[in-house]
């Protein structure tokens, strides 16, 4: 039996022949072994983190988190599983995992999906080892799948010698210096960056994976770590690749519970959070940790899977990066 005969003749099958379909899948594994290397390789304790939370399992916007109702408590399905990570990092060292993250998103376009695989990792340490450790992180996924895929890879046209670009060490540019970069196209500080200038930003950079770092405090996650130079910003990255445009958000971590407290409830996350029934109690766990138990300096990020496959791919779509590519419009 064929592909298209198990998949049927919905929009899936539409964008792409079935030797192309398999070859995408096969990149898409291949990255995900490449980072599953990595990280058993380099003393990484793998974390299986629920995928039903309180409002810990939030990135950011919880306007954008599935309702669900939990043997009648209101929960959510988990977006990352970062908060979790962080509390085991400071028994473990260094922790990672896989989870499904979903996103209420109502846009059908080729860059949002509703799931989608993100591979997250913490560990202690500070910000520069982060960046290192991304870089060491990404650059496994794209050497296996120079090793592993050369026929996938003269299927689909990918240029062998862009890939190899794609390999580290990354070039690094502030918040502040890409705000200067983007001034024409009217990018202020302060604003958060959108898909455009982050395309525009790589273009200027030679066409390869950039780091943007220190963001604004204000446009941040509630525990990115400030700046001990400026307040106004944190210690954040997000890694922007060709095509894709954000591929990896990162930052080294607060761990200081009052000061946790403080930027929770000045958070417009928290402001989202009351306006759904919520409150600081979402937090009581990961909280009471800070405060009664941890102590280490840690970091962390975030690698969302397809937006790394869709750079490898050099596609425009994001829908062409996996198997069953979920939108509100898609139910397989």
């Amino acid at each position: 039996m064929e592909v298209k005969e198990i998949l049927g003749e919905g929009d899936l099958t539409k964008r792409f022949n079935e030797k192309d379909f398999l070859a995408r899948i096969k990149i898409e594994a291949t990255v995900l072994k490449g980072l599953r290397h990595y990280f058993e390789g380099n003393g990484y304790i793998e974390v299986v983190a629920p995928h039903i939370t309180k409002a810990t399992g939030a990135c950011e916007n919880i306007a954008t988190m599935f309702d669900l109702d939990y043997f009648g408590r209101h929960v959510y399905l988990t977006q990352t599983g970062q908060l979790y990570l962080e509390v085991l990092s400071q028994y473990l060292g260094k922790t990672w995992c896989t989870i499904h993250s979903f996103r209420a998103e109502p846009r059908v376009d080729n860059r949002h999906l509703t799931e989608f695989v993100l591979v997250e990792m913490e560990f202690l340490g500070g910000f520069n080892q982060l960046l290192s450790e991304i870089e060491r992180a990404i650059g496994s996924a794209i050497r296996q799948v120079l090793m592993d895929c050369g026929e996938e890879m003269e299927l689909l046209d990918i240029d062998k010698e862009r890939l190899k670009s794609y390999l580290p060490p990354f070039e690094k540019i502030t918040y502040t210096e890409a705000v200067e970069e983007l001034s024409s196209m009217g990018v202020r500080w302060g604003d958060d960056l959108k898909s455009i200038h982050e395309k525009t930003l790589v273009k200027l950079h030679g066409n390869k994976p950039l780091f943007i770092t220190h963001y604004p405090k204000a446009i941040k996650f509630f525990n990115m770590k400030e700046n001990e130079e400026n307040p106004n910003i944190v210690n954040s990255a997000d890694l922007l690749l060709p095509f894709s445009g954000e591929a990896v958000g990162a930052a080294e971590r607060e761990h200081n519970y009052y000061r946790l407290v403080e930027r929770l409830l000045a958070s417009p996350m928290y402001r989202m959070l009351q306006e759904r029934g919520g409150d600081i109690r979402d937090f009581d766990w990961y909280l009471d940790f800070w405060k009664n138990i941890g102590s280490k300096k840690h970091s962390g990020c975030g690698i969302g899977v397809a937006r790394v496959v869709q750079s490898v791919l050099g596609a425009n779509d994001i829908r062409l990066t996996t198997a069953f590519p979920m939108n509100r419009e898609t139910l397989y």
